[in-house]
């Protein structure tokens, strides 16, 4: 008895910081120790929720016996003794900053990231006043052709950790290093514009990027050009996830729900009318709930995938194409409002006015403000505009709802709270938590099992369902009837959930799909959480609070849904709702047809070509590899002049990649270590033929 207790007593480890005795357990990495113990290691480099790099040098700190190490490498092991400040490590910090001030363009006072900049705040931090170094002339052309994202190579530092968050986040790669010494630069493969690319304009780069290299595209100015004109009725949304990350900006704790303070300012800012999203998840719920209960019934295009996240849309549109039949017909929540509010809005502005006072369709502006980047994309989108005017004119981040709120010059902590306004200013909780990862199926089940069994929902808050797990399983029992269900945020995740589906080793009804961390809370439009979890984690009970503390729990109890449903759109599913508030996805997988040529032959010898996909997908999976085995492979066998090796962008086998094909004859799954028995088979054997 005695013996067991000793066996489950935890071994504490121990070792030295600064001449103070400093505890530890699981943490990964000396960094994570070192900041335990309430010292703040500087880094640019570093992001807890990505793989270690340890360019950058700041974390530079002294062990015994090991001399100047990254503390950001190395593991802590009991007995060391570290030394954080001594004049070696201040003197490589500072002179790190001084480097990378010399090539970084440092029009700091007009910069988007100014004051909220890790470089600015580190040079002031460790009092770096002068730059000794040249600084380098800083041209290199500003990527501005995506919708949701700007590209400044001149800000950029190489910390890769906008590479690492678009590879390991998303699965994606649209960025990566080229060239090498002074001439490195981060930007997408062979020098395309993100637009070129298979971005989902997620945004994620923009998040941990500590500088200003990749930000976020504002739309700041143009809203407030339609708020001037007087003849403008400008209409804004906001969404749920908006209401717990806005205070945080302004001083307020982490995770607080600020609806009625982002109402007063919206109405001091000049809005003319004030919604919330959520009441537009509610209209969401009932129709993407009766959808799932029809398929459900029917057996057909199961699982039921939600469409919420534009992001996940866009996705699968590229990648995964073969999965759109189970994609959730329902547009957005904010698609939805823009459709309900340019339909139904003039009608309830226009009830007591007079002919002469009618607002006519083309003056009535919607501005969303969302946690989400690639929400700006989604209201570019074909299948969301009618007589050629967007139903979502604007979209607006949190972040920049806050420079909006600090320009009107609005003392965001001291305001009263006011109301939205009428008709769509009822909303369930069952809207609220649709801002977490989770919360969409957790308000699609409240709704299903209450429209299948006609009995109340016993538990409405479904646990299972909630928490920063980026993938959750749970089954709900209906009637007799298991429902599995499937939650996944991040897009790499929801790749292997993906190719789990396909291979039959995963069996769903619905899947839940957020291509941010922790969902739309996390979302890159939100102020950064990227650095402590926690922040993600107050905000997520800042969502699940204002579920508890709203009187409506479930979307099909909301009074205005009902009336709108009663006076405008039937039932849910019916041909007018459909008409309004779904939409059809289609494949979007890019083809570019542009080749770029590697290596080539001579003239008049026997030539063979080969071309290997360095497409998103085919990137994510190694192509790069593939090139260089086999450029390899030939070059040891003396082929160099008789391979023409081209790169090109897709051959449309995005889920077998890499992708190659030789003299016409395509080839999936052409990893580098297969590349070996292909050259062998379909390349060397052509010229031993020959000879």
């Amino acid at each position: 008895m005695g013996t067991s207790t000793v066996d489950n007593k935890k071994t504490e480890n121990k070792l030295m910081v600064d001449g103070r005795e400093v505890s530890f357990s699981d943490e990964k990495n000396l960094l994570e120790v070192i900041r335990k113990a309430g010292i703040e290691v500087p880094t640019f480099c570093y992001r807890p929720d990505l793989t270690t790099y340890g360019a950058c040098r700041m974390c530079v700190v002294e062990i015994d016996g090991r001399g100047i190490q990254t503390s950001c490498t190395i593991k802590p092991e009991p007995g060391m003794k570290v030394q954080v400040n001594t004049e070696k490590t201040r003197k490589i910090r500072k002179m790190t900053v001084e480097l990378l001030l010399a090539s970084h363009d440092r029009d700091c006072t007009v910069c988007a990231k100014s004051e909220n900049c890790d470089l600015q705040d580190l040079s002031k931090k460790l009092g770096v006043r002068d730059v000794r170094f040249e600084s380098r002339k800083t041209n290199l052309p500003i990527d501005d052709s995506n919708p949701s994202i700007i590209r400044d190579p001149n800000k950029c530092i190489l910390c890769g950790a906008c590479v690492r968050a678009c590879r390991e986040i998303q699965g994606a790669g649209c960025l990566s290093f080229v060239n090498r010494g002074s001439e490195a630069q981060v930007m997408p493969a062979y020098g395309k514009d993100l637009r070129e690319v298979d971005c989902t304009y997620c945004g994620q780069c923009t998040s941990v990027c500590p500088t200003g290299a990749l930000r976020i595209k504002s739309d700041i100015d143009r809203v407030w050009e339609q708020l001037i004109d007087k003849k403008k009725k400008v209409v804004v949304q906001i969404a749920p996830a908006v209401r717990i990350a806005t205070g945080e900006a302004f001083g307020l704790p982490y995770g607080e729900n600020t609806l009625g303070l982002i109402t007063a300012a919206l109405r001091r800012i000049g809005f003319d009318a004030i919604f919330d999203t959520c009441f537009t998840a509610d209209l969401t719920i009932m129709e993407e709930a009766t959808e799932f209960i029809e398929r459900f019934k029917s057996g057909e295009n199961l699982p039921l995938f939600t469409s919420c996240c534009p992001a996940w849309v866009r996705f699968l549109e590229q990648r995964y194409p073969d999965f759109l039949k189970n994609l959730s017909s329902c547009k957005s929540p904010q698609q939805m409002f823009g459709s309900v509010a340019k339909k139904v809005l003039i009608e309830e502005f226009n009830l007591n006015r007079s002919n002469e006072e009618q607002i006519k369709k083309e003056d009535i502006v919607i501005v969303s403000i969302m946690p989400c980047t690639a929400k700006k994309t989604e209201c570019r989108r074909e299948e969301f505009q009618s007589e050629g005017s967007r139903d979502v004119d604007f979209v607006l981040t949190t972040q920049e709802l806050i420079r909006m709120i600090n320009e009107a010059g609005i003392d965001f902590r001291h305001i009263e709270p006011e109301h939205l306004d009428s008709p769509f200013g009822i909303f369930s909780g069952a809207g609220v938590i649709f801002g977490s990862s989770g919360g969409v199926a957790e308000a699609a089940l409240r709704t299903a099992y209450e429209k299948i069994t006609g009995k109340k929902i016993e538990k409405v808050a479904i646990t299972e369902a909630r928490g920063l797990h980026t993938v959750k399983e749970l089954t709900i029992n209906i009637e007799g009837h298991d429902v599995k269900v499937a939650i996944v945020n991040t897009l790499s995740e929801a790749a292997a959930l993906l190719e789990r589906i396909k291979k039959g080793e995963a069996d769903y009804h619905m899947v839940e799909v957020m291509a941010c961390p922790g969902g739309c809370l996390g979302g890159a439009g939100q102020p950064p959480s990227y650095k402590d979890r926690e922040i993600k984690e107050r905000r997520m009970k800042g969502l699940y609070d204002a579920d508890v503390h709203n009187p409506i729990h479930k979307s099909h109890d909301n009074p205005e849904i009902i009336r709108l449903y009663e006076k405008w759109l039937e039932k849910p599913n019916s041909r007018t709702a459909h008409e309004l508030l779904h939409t059809h996805y289609k494949n979007r997988k890019r083809i570019l047809g542009e080749i770029i040529s590697l290596a080539s032959a001579e003239e008049g010898e026997v030539v063979t070509d080969v071309q290997v996909c360095v497409g998103t997908s085919c990137y994510a999976k190694g192509s790069y590899n593939t090139i260089d085995a086999l450029t390899k492979l030939i070059k040891d066998n003396g082929l160099e002049n008789r391979v023409n090796i081209k790169a090109t962008f897709c051959m449309e086998q995005c889920s077998k990649g890499p992708s190659l094909v030789i003299d016409g004859e395509a080839f999936t799954e052409a990893t580098s270590k297969k590349m070996e028995q292909i050259f062998r088979d379909k390349i060397l054997s052509k010229y031993a033929a020959k000879s």
